[in-house]
């Protein structure tokens, strides 16, 4: 009879376990107002994680579709793509940077209760922002034919399509401000509005990309250019949603016009926390640079294969950063309440989850390549080529499933200068050296390459492990 009662109860609360699963969903994508140092360690990952999880979904969409439309092109056209990808990543990792910086000191004075002082660091964030991308503007487009021809390209290739880099790093203040405001929303715990923001950004690139490339119905057929434009449009329009939510105050963080002023020692503090994250990323997207530049050699197709085959793996590691960007606002936020033990809980909770996740999809892509490859083209050697590279990197997805929560728990403590270490091993000194070797000096070609990308992140991620235990970043002040 006891026995029956507890099987009635437990078959009573289920429908109530998924109606409070729906309602925590539901909050989490609509933004709630609590306190993230105090609930349920569990929610409060769960909460901050799924619009985290679908801000970086809707991230990496922009490559997809750009890619996706590109492709029918030709290969000319997807090389041109990658490569000036390869370098726009220099102003990915200086928006990466000012972010990083910006959500650990955000989040550090929500942390302490101290909304205005987080919205005075917003201010000098964004103010520093926008004076980094007008240096970067200046340059790309008086010089973007030559940045090609240093990245390898054809005479041909960068005679068509030269438009392209151009008008990227022309406008690169809307990627600079939509990394920077989504950082004080994430780092105040409103995720929620990050996603929204992305979700609009997306939706216009994906209505204008096939109109400006394609020139379908009035508008022009701009082909690659196009796509430039498309994307632009998309954050710009982002970018000013961003600010009506933060001066509108609907936020926890309010920007107020009257508050406006230089504070050079605020942008001293914010850009000695950025330089730590801005030089970790470019140390990787540097590497990442050196990479397509070995790939390179083999040809357009090479570039290509592997281009495709990366996009669709950013893809996928673009969620797997909005867990580690869950991890990173709690340890933040309970830094500064003075919890450093539910930090770290935080972190083992959230690298867990993405390992399993990440691991599930390593068996896809080991198992059936080809099939997301020629999603995106048709010619023959791209998709071989595209398929290797799918498959051998994919084999590395478990290491960075923890090595990315526990990079981003260093970041997110606003010791940024260890990640920054980390990287300079695994990137600089083991992946370019390995990947030149085994590309260029045996008969693994391109697929060396391929192989060093997962040796890097073996390393990178054992590393990280053992400063973590070490415990040092629960001692860091900002």
């Amino acid at each position: 009879m006891k026995e029956q009662n507890i099987r009635q109860q437990q078959k009573l609360s289920l429908p109530k376990k998924i109606v409070s699963l729906g309602q925590n969903v539901w909050q989490a994508l609509m933004g709630t107002s609590f306190d993230y140092t105090e609930i349920k360690l569990s929610k409060a990952i769960f909460l901050l994680a799924i619009p985290m999880v679908l801000e970086m979904v809707m991230e990496s969409i922009f490559a997809i579709v750009d890619i996706y439309f590109v492709s029918k092109l030709g290969a000319d056209a997807v090389a041109a793509v990658g490569i000036t990808e390869s370098v726009i990543t220099i102003v990915y990792s200086i928006a990466f940077g000012l972010s990083m910086a910006t959500t650990a000191l955000v989040s550090r004075r929500i942390g302490e209760k101290r909304s205005e002082k987080a919205a005075h660091i917003a201010w000098q964030s964004i103010i520093t922002g926008i004076i980094i991308s007008a240096a970067i503007a200046i340059p790309g487009l008086l010089f973007a034919r030559q940045i090609l021809g240093l990245m390898g390209a054809s005479d041909m290739l960068i005679e068509q399509f030269s438009g392209y880099p151009t008008i990227m790093l022309g406008g690169n203040v809307v990627i600079m401000l939509i990394f920077i405001n989504n950082a004080i929303f994430r780092g105040a715990g409103d995720a929620a509005i990050s996603l929204r923001v992305l979700v609009i950004a997306n939706g216009l690139n994906i209505i204008l990309d096939p109109m400006l490339i394609l020139g379908l119905g009035p508008f022009p057929k701009l082909g690659i250019e196009g796509a430039a434009w498309a994307t632009n449009i998309g954050r710009g329009v982002a970018v000013l949603y961003q600010f009506y939510i933060l001066f509108k105050g609907s936020a926890r963080v309010m920007l107020i016009p009257d508050k406006l002023r230089l504070d050079r020692q605020k942008i001293a503090q914010v850009l000695n926390i950025a330089s730590g994250g801005i030089f970790q990323s470019l140390i990787a997207t540097s590497s990442w640079i050196g990479l397509v530049r070995i790939v390179s050699s083999f040809g357009s197709e090479a570039v290509a294969g592997y281009t495709i085959a990366i996009r669709i793996i950013i893809f996928v590691l673009l969620p797997s950063w909005g867990l580690s960007n869950a991890a990173s606002t709690l340890v933040g936020q309970n830094l500064g309440a003075h919890r450093p033990d539910r930090a770290e809980r935080s972190v083992w909770f959230t690298a867990r989850a993405n390992m399993i996740f990440l691991g599930i999809l390593s068996i896809v892509f080991i198992w059936a390549p080809t099939f997301f490859i020629e999603l995106f083209t048709q010619e023959e050697a791209v998709v071989t080529i595209g398929a290797e590279c799918l498959r051998i990197v994919s084999f590395g997805f478990i290491f960075y499933g923890l090595g990315m929560v526990l990079v981003q728990s260093f970041n997110g403590a606003g010791d940024t200068r260890t990640p920054t270490r980390i990287n300079v091993v695994a990137f600089w000194m083991i992946e370019i050296p390995v990947a030149y070797v085994l590309a260029m000096h045996t008969s693994m070609g391109y697929k060396g390459a391929f192989f060093a990308i997962i040796i890097a992140e073996a390393i990178m991620t054992s590393i990280s492990y053992f400063l973590f235990k070490k415990g040092r970043w629960k001692k860091t002040e900002v």
